[in-house]
């Protein structure tokens, strides 16, 4: 590997002059990459298997596949979903056929955001997976059972990687700070604990953020002493300072959450501008309001859910700041709904059920006869079509044996739940008199 010259060092950011070389230098993830665990097994066993990197930005997704492909000294070649056509990489792919062919080994091709490829784009690097003439390693910030398409999960292992803590983070950024030929050493930077843990907290589990706003930080100070002002001139923002553990984070959302809950829009509105004016990520305010929705407000208004997650897909859209009025907007509708924890009651009573009773097999009347093997031995028997009876529905059970009549959701008497109350109760009364009947309706 050619050594990089100072000059071009120079303006490279600090994130991509500190990205590790080896596991050695490589902090966190220690269970995907500490003693017996799936990473160093393979370069223990010599053995290199295609890859899908799952998790947040900056936790060290694409280092991880480019110390690899380093200790197994194959050819690597590096796409981005987003910039790169298919086309292109079909064409590296030959390439690669053509390698493997002539020095009997594979090439890694490495597609960063593999998830923006669509299904006919994934399906394209199956044939030379199978074949062995590559090496697919994939990134990707989206879950892959949702992103993926399943033959091509099927031959590769996924490595799930989370947001680093806020002590790997501190590691990160003290190395960076000491280090003379890559990082700022030759600087002699001192760093307050206060300043440190502005520039942690903002990361936000990311180490490339943190780096970068360290470096920024850094050719801002006076004196070579980065303290919060220094950050704060950096980041462009006011800084509210969460603690090192993160429980003035935890102390706003729950202050944001109780807010809403308790259907005030004023202290609501105004725990939402903290949490943005202390850095927070405005995707993570998202996150959390969607979960009120379907938490707090459920089927009391069945349209809090799409207005969550509209200011979601607005904000990610727009970006800030104008997208953080999406959020507010969000916030006022869900803090005035009227509120029913109704949906997540019945939701935790089935999981406690499932969670604490004997897996019970489908009944052969709910399964599909897709065979002619199954239809002999029952499958879909007795089944009763909903729409070939007058009143849509049956008296049929379709609950495992050990839990019929088990009831799980109870309407609340808010909003749009008075109308469900209604509605379920109208089913009841139908089935009710099915049953009394002895059979269906007419």
């Amino acid at each position: 590997m050619k050594r990089m010259s100072t000059k071009r060092m120079k303006h490279t950011p600090l994130a991509e002059r500190m990205r590790p070389k080896s596991l050695d230098g490589f902090y966190g993830q220690e269970h995907l990459i500490g003693e017996g665990r799936i990473l160093a097994q393979l370069i223990k066993a010599d053995s290199l298997i295609s890859l899908i990197f799952w998790g947040p930005p900056g936790s060290g997704k694409t280092t991880l596949g480019a110390i690899l492909a380093d200790h197994f000294n194959l050819p690597c070649m590096f796409y981005s979903a987003v910039l790169s056509s298919i086309k292109e990489i079909k064409k590296a792919m030959e390439e690669a056929e053509e390698h493997s062919r002539l020095y009997r080994q594979p090439t890694i091709i490495f597609i960063d955001e593999i998830h923006r490829f669509n299904k006919a784009q994934q399906a394209a690097f199956l044939p030379y997976v199978e074949k062995g003439e590559i090496i697919l390693f994939g990134s990707t910030t989206e879950n892959p059972s949702f992103e993926v398409i399943a033959p091509l999960l099927s031959r590769t292992k996924v490595l799930k990687l989370n947001a680093l803590e806020p002590e790997t983070l501190e590691k990160i950024l003290n190395n960076a700070l000491q280090d003379r030929e890559r990082g700022l050493g030759e600087r002699k930077t001192h760093i307050s604990k206060e300043a440190m843990d502005a520039v942690i907290v903002y990361a936000d589990g990311d180490a490339r953020r943190a780096l970068n706003t360290l470096e920024i930080a850094v050719h801002l100070a006076k004196d070579d002493k980065v303290d919060l002002e220094a950050v704060k001139e950096a980041l462009q923002q006011r800084i509210l300072l969460y603690d090192k553990k993160g429980e003035e984070h935890f102390n706003l959302i729950s202050a944001l959450h109780k807010s809403l809950r308790n259907s005030d829009v004023n202290a609501s509105l105004y725990w939402l501008a903290r949490m943005i004016a202390a850095g927070e990520d405005p995707m993570y305010i998202a996150r959390r309001l969607v979960r009120f929705a379907s938490e707090d407000v459920g089927l009391a208004d069945n349209n809090a859910l799409n207005i969550a997650l509209n200011a979601k897909d607005s904000f990610e859209f727009i970006g800030s700041p104008e997208g953080e009025l999406a959020l507010a907007q969000a916030v006022i509708y869900l803090a005035s709904a009227p509120k029913s924890n109704s949906v997540y009651k019945a939701f935790s009573k089935a999981v406690k059920d499932v969670e604490s009773s004997l897996f019970e097999p489908v009944p052969l009347h709910l399964r599909n006869p897709v065979s002619s093997l199954m239809k002999k031995q029952g499958y879909g028997k007795d089944y009763k079509y909903a729409h070939d009876f007058g009143e849509a529905t049956t008296d049929m059970e379709t609950m495992p044996e050990n839990l019929k009549n088990r009831e799980y959701y109870e309407p609340g008497s808010m909003g749009f739940e008075k109308e469900m109350k209604k509605r379920l109760e109208w089913w009841n009364e139908i089935k009710k008199k099915i049953k009394e009947k002895k059979g269906p309706p007419l």
